[in-house]
């Protein structure tokens, strides 16, 4: 077990604010995760963190930081798939790679998502169309304050579009230990969103391999993407809206090149990132913080930012988007 006072989170976290927390607690294996579990109580100001890449900090953490380093991974082959378990602190991106290298399918359009793998079963990830809860079967985690081992089924946590019990009733009840992944044996791409298509087309492809789909999700998502270790960033900042049919269908008739996405007959998604280009902030500044000029969503670190001048930006593109079209955008990002 690792335990350090007074710990910068500067390299925890992918924005590249620098940020003191007093306590930082690392556990790498189930029984160091029910010590830290049994000292912690509810009401105690603590915060889990994962990988980082989903975290704004706005200022010092006065409190306890705890962190996973549990990175084991077996398989179990089933019936038409494979069984994965996977600790909570394993990289994400380093599960979806074993996965297309041993044959098992449905990460593919997961490629290089940063984070660990206890935030994929928080935030239920997802790109181009795909969901890591269409992967989930299990999660095991150990309960705050008790130590209590628990395991939940994938129903159990009731993902939706970005959503888990974890992000609301369950919000810092449980330190996950491990998520059970259940893959596929047979290989069926999803290649209708985006732009994967013509990303394929450009590369002869007509029927990739899931390496040649991973590969291409690589190369789209780096175009569009910047490196966090070159500026600061935590990849998608706003989450897409869903509006009811007759919402989309007012905003329709005013943009007719509009994108969107079907969700069911009553709902549909529009990029956050289209509006928040069509509000002229693609590129912009503001002070240190700044919208990058290839992919509208993304709000980056232009060197030396505060967590509040991240804020202040967020702020100012809610409040565009909210008088241009009527729709409150959401932050991805936890911000703290």
């Amino acid at each position: 077990m690792k335990e350090t006072s007074h710990y910068n989170l500067l390299h925890n976290n992918t924005f590249g604010i620098e940020s003191y927390c007093d306590k930082f607690v690392e556990y790498s294996t189930e029984e160091e995760a029910e010590e830290i579990a049994s000292r912690l109580r509810p009401g105690e100001k603590y915060l889990i963190l994962g990988g980082g890449s989903d975290l704004l900090l706005t200022g010092d953490y006065h409190g306890t930081v705890v962190h996973s380093a549990i990175t084991s991974l077996t398989s179990t082959p089933v019936e038409e798939g494979t069984l994965v378990r996977v600790g909570s602190g394993k990289t994400w991106d380093d599960v979806v790679a074993l996965a297309v290298e041993s044959g098992w399918h449905g990460a593919e359009n997961l490629s290089i998502i940063p984070g660990e793998v206890g935030a994929s079963a928080v935030q239920n990830i997802g790109a181009y169309g795909a969901e890591v809860k269409d992967l989930i079967v299990s999660v095991e985690a150990v309960e705050i304050g008790t130590g209590r081992k628990v395991c939940f089924s994938n129903a159990d946590c009731q993902y939706s579009y970005r959503q888990s019990r974890f992000k609301h009733e369950w919000r810092d009840r449980y330190l996950i230990t491990f998520v059970t992944y259940r893959f596929s044996s047979s290989f069926e791409p999803h290649l209708e969103y985006g732009n994967i298509r013509q990303a394929l087309a450009e590369k002869g492809i007509e029927k990739p391999t899931p390496s040649q789909l991973r590969e291409v999700i690589i190369d789209i998502r780096n175009r569009k993407l910047p490196d966090p270790k070159v500026l600061g960033n935590a990849g998608s900042f706003f989450m897409n809206p869903i509006v009811t049919l007759d919402v989309y269908e007012r905003l329709h008739s005013q943009y007719p090149n509009m994108p969107h996405y079907t969700i069911d007959e009553a709902h549909e998604k529009i990029p956050a990132g289209w509006m928040i280009e069509q509000c002229g902030w693609k590129g912009k500044t503001l002070g240190r913080a700044g919208v990058y000029e290839k992919q509208a969503l993304v709000l980056v670190n232009r060197g030396g930012a505060e967590g509040r001048e991240i804020v202040e930006l967020m702020h100012h593109i809610q409040a565009d988007v909210k008088e241009r079209f009527g729709i409150d955008i959401l932050p991805e990002v936890n911000v703290v």
